[in-house]
């Protein structure tokens, strides 16, 4: 514990000592140093003495998640500093080992100065990550996003061509800070005026009381005329808190489950159900979660006991790593599933259909939007609300609307 301690200690401290040196090159004006330090100090001790107060018999509280805000807030565009007046070291080192053995002294001195425009530069870099996640805490959170999608089924049942999905997911209901923006975010929903909607998991961060504040707001959703239903994510489950015993965990857990019906919505809990229009009908089908690296409750055999191959489906999974490693290659053929969990890790860059990066993509294989492999889909929703980091940088909040459409699968 001391030596991992001591190491975070070195750490800091090299981080802190190159990003002084981008602020040194660029002005000697004693009290914006002075000021530059002492801030510096008060954020280190502020965000170490939380660190030392967190309590896993409660869990993210909102002190927790402006901590990690004010983290991020520093430390993101330190590093950036770091990586360049490191660099800037080592060309420094190279050029005065080279001057050296040529013979010039350069004035005396082995390590040429620090350039003021390379400092100038490092600041410039910095600033973009520390607006973005200032941008990110106060409005890119509640930056709701509507994105449609159209799909194309060959076996699409006839009846249901031209049939509308509204998909939440993520809700984290325990973040939340701002009614008139959660209002808002459900106004949209209702706007979309589709025939199904479904929510993909995670209604909370643990606790089902997370929730209360916000039951009334969330049943203003619409009811929708093909139904609405949800599965559990993994925050469902309660598993990332300390309980006082294993009667209090379960209590809560059937506490959250209820939850969903209170806002209207069915909790199919590794089931499936049909859905009929017309003379047709399809299959809707949800799992428990499961994760690759999270709790494995999900029963993909189970939910789908009753159906075969040929049947139209579409499977509710919160983990979209459900996908990769169960579904995609199944024999009974889940032509579609829906998914969240990832939020894009609320960080990211997207610029629709020319570019997309998040560092969640070196974890998760699909990680946000649409992705087809062997003649199926998953969509991975990017997140109704947010959890940790009290923000969203260029991954928003999103409310998916899909029209599935008789036709060859557009790839």
């Amino acid at each position: 514990m001391i030596l991992r301690w001591l190491i975070v200690i070195v750490l800091i401290a090299i981080i802190e000592f190159y990003s002084f040196q981008a602020f040194k090159t660029i002005t000697k004006i004693k009290w914006i140093l002075t000021a530059y330090q002492l801030i510096s100090l008060v954020v280190i001790v502020f965000v170490a003495y939380q660190f030392t107060q967190f309590d896993r018999s409660v869990g993210q509280t909102k002190m927790t998640m402006i901590t990690l805000g004010v983290l991020l807030l520093v430390l993101i565009p330190k590093l950036i500093l770091f990586f360049f007046m490191l660099l800037e070291d080592i060309f420094r080192v190279f050029s005065g080992s080279v001057t050296h053995f040529m013979g010039d002294k350069n004035n005396g001195t082995f390590l040429p100065e620090r350039r003021k425009f390379f400092s100038q530069l490092a600041l410039g870099f910095a600033a973009i990550p520390f607006f973005g996640l200032v941008y990110g805490i106060t409005k890119g959170k509640y930056n709701y996003k509507v994105i449609r999608q159209t799909l194309f089924f060959p076996d699409l049942p006839d009846a249901f061509d031209g049939f509308t999905i509204t998909q939440i997911s993520d809700v984290h209901s325990g973040s939340f800070d701002n009614p008139e923006k959660i209002n808002y975010a459900i106004d949209l929903v209702n706007q979309q005026k589709t025939d199904m909607i479904l929510f993909t998991g995670d209604i909370v961060n643990t606790h089902a009381k997370e929730m209360h504040p916000w039951i009334e707001t969330f049943n203003r959703i619409e009811d929708h005329k093909f139904g609405k239903y949800s599965v559990l994510g993994n925050h469902d489950y309660g598993e990332y808190v300390t309980w006082p015993n294993q009667k209090a965990k379960d209590e809560n857990f059937q506490a959250i489950k209820d939850l969903y019906g209170q806002i209207g919505f069915k909790l199919l809990l590794n089931e499936n159900v049909k859905i009929r229009k017309g003379n047709d009908e399809i299959a809707l089908v949800g799992v428990e979660n499961w994760g690759h690296n999270f709790k494995q409750a999900g029963d993909i055999n189970k939910a789908s006991e009753g159906l075969n191959a040929s049947d139209f489906k579409i499977l509710m999974s919160h983990d979209p790593s459900h996908w990769e490693y169960e579904v995609k290659k199944h024999p009974k053929n889940f032509q579609l599933t829906m998914s969240g969990h990832t939020h894009g890790f609320q960080f990211g860059i997207e610029i629709p259909g020319v570019f997309k990066w998040s560092p969640v993509q070196y974890i998760y294989k699909q990680w946000a939007g649409l992705y087809h492999e062997f003649g199926r889909y998953v969509y991975v929703n990017r997140g109704f609300g947010f959890h940790a980091y009290p923000g969203r940088v260029g991954i928003w909040p999103e409310i998916t609307v899909f029209e599935l459409k008789k036709g060859n699968i557009v790839a």
